[in-house]
């Protein structure tokens, strides 16, 4: 008789990957979490404090940095990936993050490689301040590879409909403030292991695949208290596209140009190996965060309250640039 587990898929692993992600999802669920794991959908109330919730939806992956941790086998971060590249985007128009959901597919489930995935994943919900309250496993065989495995995931997040962030208030003069990434964080890893083939080789001291590894930063909990005392006129994230892509979306229906002072802040080095290795830089702006994973916009007369606020939080924060008239989109100086 022809069995699933000889079709390729082995439902007794999947019970035993559903046992060990259940710990780690369990950690994360607040007390708006109506259900656990293990129901056909999960329940989430609204806090109470909003006169007109909005919900705000992101949903995202975590693309080829993946295959750095096939690689090597480092399965326990790139989950973080996941969930700042959703929860950092509903951030952008002023949500709070209330839950997130994941889709995890393979070729052949292995249990522990699974648990490692979604251990990032609910760490990422930690740092983001939501829960985890679902997601899906597909063991596909013979569609994925074995070994290798793709994870992507969806969050929501609520803001009062008079609070929401949308660029209508921007104006010139503006300032842009930047806070540091952790690194590459999960966009151009394209381009990333063209440069970088050998992950083995030795950059600072370390095999560059741990710095190329580095989980996405989440910047929730301090764009939060920001937003908890501060007018913010307009919020990018910078993914994909750089801050040439990215900047001018904080900007709505507005027609300014972003003007960005490269050396306003350190360049990691890792960048900056990259451009010692013939990436041009002007692309590098197009392509990479370049050390900014996230920027403000605020008022002037806000400007140093606002870095200082951010600095106490432990965050690296720094005036990078202004707003002025003109649709130029950025404007690199």
């Amino acid at each position: 008789m022809l069995t699933y587990k000889q079709a390729g898929v082995d439902i007794e692993e999947g019970y035993k990957s559903v046992k060990l992600i259940k710990d780690y999802a369990s950690r994360t669920l607040s007390q708006y979490v109506l259900n656990g794991l293990g129901s056909f959908a999960g329940m989430v109330e609204l806090p109470e404090g909003y006169k007109k919730p909005v919900l705000v939806s992101g949903t995202d992956g975590v693309g080829t940095k993946l295959d750095i941790a096939f690689k090597t086998k480092k399965y326990d971060t790139v989950g973080i990936d996941c969930v700042a590249m959703c929860v950092n985007d509903i951030l952008c128009h002023g949500a709070k993050p209330l839950f997130f959901l994941d889709y995890l597919a393979c070729g052949k489930l292995e249990a522990e490689v699974a648990a490692d995935l979604v251990k990032g994943v609910s760490e990422g919900c930690l740092q983001g301040d939501c829960s985890l309250i679902g997601g899906e496993t597909a063991e596909m065989p013979g569609f994925y590879s074995e070994g290798e495995y793709d994870l992507a995931g969806f969050a929501v997040g609520v803001v009062d409909k008079d609070k929401i962030i949308n660029g209508s208030n921007i104006e010139e003069g503006n300032v842009l403030i930047g806070i540091a990434s952790s690194g590459i964080h999960s966009n151009g890893f394209s381009l990333v292991r063209k440069i970088f083939s050998d992950l083995d080789e030795e950059f600072e001291g370390k095999p560059v695949w741990q710095t190329l590894i580095e989980p996405t930063k989440i910047y929730v909990k301090p764009v939060m208290r920001v937003l908890e005392s501060y007018d913010i006129k307009g919020m990018a994230h910078i993914t994909g596209g750089g801050f040439i892509e990215n900047v001018p979306r904080m900007f709505g229906e507005g027609s300014f140009t972003a003007v960005i002072k490269k050396n306003s802040y350190p360049l990691p080095s890792i960048f900056q190996e990259i451009i010692n290795r013939g990436v041009e830089k002007d692309h590098m702006y197009n392509t990479f965060n370049m050390g900014i994973g996230f920027v403000l916009a605020v008022d002037s007369k806000d400007k140093d309250a606002v870095l200082e606020l951010l600095i106490s939080q432990g965050e690296r924060a720094y005036d990078i640039g202004y707003v002025r008239a003109g649709g130029e989109g950025v404007c690199l100086e």
